[in-house]
């Protein structure tokens, strides 16, 4: 074995003077302190440790300790920023001083079931924890950012409602003038039909022109489904035209229909956020949970 510079240390000791047990679901490392000769514990957390925390202990423990580094078993260095939790998953080489001690953690899997149980239960009280002192913070600092998303919405909508209710009266009054234009129409073909039947010819002659006519209407309204795809409703009818002179006037008028749509679909997906973080039932869960339940 050897380091970095590629000199060999001068001392490889077996893996039984370092060794690593599980107590109360936390890694104890025992090893033996070079100057005062003892057997010395420490106790790592192995999801807040790292390497270079743990190495600084060691040398704290005993100031003879000039060097003291981790090494994996292919001979890199080990950074200090790793967590002891990686760092216990493979073997490895712990040199202190010129003395190179090989250890090998024990498996995960071979823990015993109480162990594990215990480890559970440890990160469990710490979620609970960090909850409990964080979740006031972050419902604040979430409540803060929906309100400014809520108002830089509503000053972009705002401009556009103006320019859409201004082209959705023009739209109104155009489909109005159409309808009335239409019953004037018919009002003018009725008192025609009826004039050329009683005081201009007679029903012999009229009934035919009435009937092409009425022909004439239904060829009308099968050609209004196979264009539109949908029935001659008059309500729809009048919906469709109204859309129709919208979007007509919206070209002029600059008016983009998708932005607006986007920004309204938006503004409303903020406010049913906002709703949603500040009913008591959902004080406890982050807005992404609450989305997913939902």
């Amino acid at each position: 074995w050897r380091g970095r510079e590629g000199a060999p240390y001068s001392t490889l000791v077996p893996s039984d003077e370092v060794t690593i047990n599980y107590r109360h679901g936390l890694p104890v490392i025992t090893l033996t302190l070079p100057t005062r000769s003892e057997r010395c514990r420490f106790t790592v957390k192995p999801m807040a440790t790292t390497v270079g925390t743990f190495l600084q202990d060691v040398q704290r423990e005993d100031k003879g300790i000039e060097r003291a580094e981790v090494f994996a078993t292919d001979g890199s260095k080990v950074s200090d920023a790793t967590l002891m939790e990686v760092l216990l998953m493979n073997d490895f080489k712990l040199v202190i001083n010129n003395t190179a001690y090989s250890v090998s953690p024990p498996v995960k899997d071979k823990l015993s079931s109480e162990h594990a149980t215990e480890m559970e239960d440890i990160k469990s009280l710490v979620h609970r924890l960090f909850v409990a002192l964080h979740l006031e913070d972050h419902q604040i600092r979430k409540e803060k950012e929906l309100l400014q998303k809520l108002d830089h919405l509503k000053e972009e909508l705002l401009p556009l409602e103006q320019v859409k209710a201004r082209i959705m009266d023009s739209a109104d009054a155009k489909t109005s003038r159409l309808l009335w234009v239409g019953l004037a129409l018919m009002s003018t073909q009725g008192g025609a039909l009826a004039w050329l039947t009683w005081w201009v010819y007679s029903w012999d002659i009229m009934e035919p022109v009435t009937y092409f006519i009425t022909y004439g209407s239904a060829m009308a309204f099968y050609a209004y489904f196979v264009l539109t795809k949908q029935d001659y409703i008059y309500p729809d009818a009048k919906d469709r035209q109204f859309l129709h002179y919208f979007y007509r006037k919206s070209k002029t008028q600059h008016f983009n229909v998708e932005r607006y749509n986007k920004l309204k679909e938006d503004l409303a997906e903020a406010e049913e956020s906002l709703r949603r973080l500040r009913q008591p039932l959902h004080l406890r869960l982050p807005i992404q949970e609450i989305n997913d339940k939902d």
